[in-house]
């Protein structure tokens, strides 16, 4: 019998091939018993968005905003109490459609969001803040009264609140569609300690998830908005916030983004 030429080499190869790639080579074929399934760990494409050292790549007042123990840190204490919302302002571009990732860690007397398509804007209350923001945001509090709702912040306000889908349209308040969930059972999943934010923007769909739930979406008709004028915006920064109310901290880790 002949020997089988190139068999010793071939496997070699596969072996030295992670499993990931073996798979991926083998184009996927839907069968009638295959089901949406969980994934453990991130989809491919995500990039990071905080170095965990420093604020390079973010531009905000330094007397609020710090890098510490890996974590991007907004606090306020008693000698710095502020009389506006102010944020630290990523500046990697001004992403559409996409996905963002965070975990988030909030005091119980703290107040926070993560805006996204978002511009910078004049802060009427304290001009020399240069780091207000207009456009929608993931709501973060530590009392846990609006976690994870839409809210545009100085904008048209409560888009959704926790629970539903909603329809923002022009000259009127958003449209309740449906229900998603129970809102004091979403409630009960936000941890006093560390949760996971997932943010998904989609043309004019733009979705809240908390800890793997789907805290709210809102499909948003209302007009075009500009620099000058709130309203839908397709594009923006990225920002987290701190607010005002007295002494709170918020920390941030594992901020990642993937624009589709």
């Amino acid at each position: 019998m002949k020997p089988i030429l190139g068999r010793r080499p071939f496997l070699a190869s596969l072996l030295a091939t992670p499993l990931a790639a073996q798979q991926a080579a083998t184009p996927y074929k839907p069968q009638q018993s295959d089901r949406p399934e969980v994934l453990e760990g991130d989809e491919p494409g995500f990039k990071p968005m905080f170095n965990g050292k420093n604020l390079d790549g973010w531009d905000g007042d330094p007397r609020y905003w710090r890098a510490e123990d890996g974590n991007l840190v907004g606090e306020i204490t008693p000698q710095t109490v502020i009389k506006s919302n102010t944020f630290v302002i990523w500046k990697g571009g001004k992403p559409a459609n996409f996905e963002l990732k965070v975990d988030c860690r909030i005091t119980e007397a703290g107040n926070s969001g993560i805006n996204y398509r978002s511009v910078v804007v004049p802060d009427t209350v304290t001009p020399t803040n240069k780091f207000a923001m207009r456009g929608y945001q993931a709501d973060i509090d530590g009392r846990n009264v609006y976690t994870g709702q839409n809210y545009e912040e100085k904008g048209r306000l409560f888009l959704a609140t926790r629970g539903v889908m909603a329809r923002v349209v022009e000259g009127r308040k958003p449209i309740i569609l449906g229900a998603l969930a129970d809102p004091r059972e979403l409630a009960a999943i936000i941890r006093t300690g560390w949760n996971s934010y997932h943010i998904i923007a989609r043309g004019n769909q733009l979705t809240h998830i908390v800890n793997g739930k789907v805290m709210c979406i809102v499909l948003d008709d209302g007009a075009e908005g500009t620099a000058d004028k709130p309203g839908r915006m397709m594009d923006g920064l990225i920002g987290v916030q701190v607010h005002v109310g007295g002494p709170m901290k918020v920390e941030y880790r594992g901020f990642r983004i993937k624009e589709v």
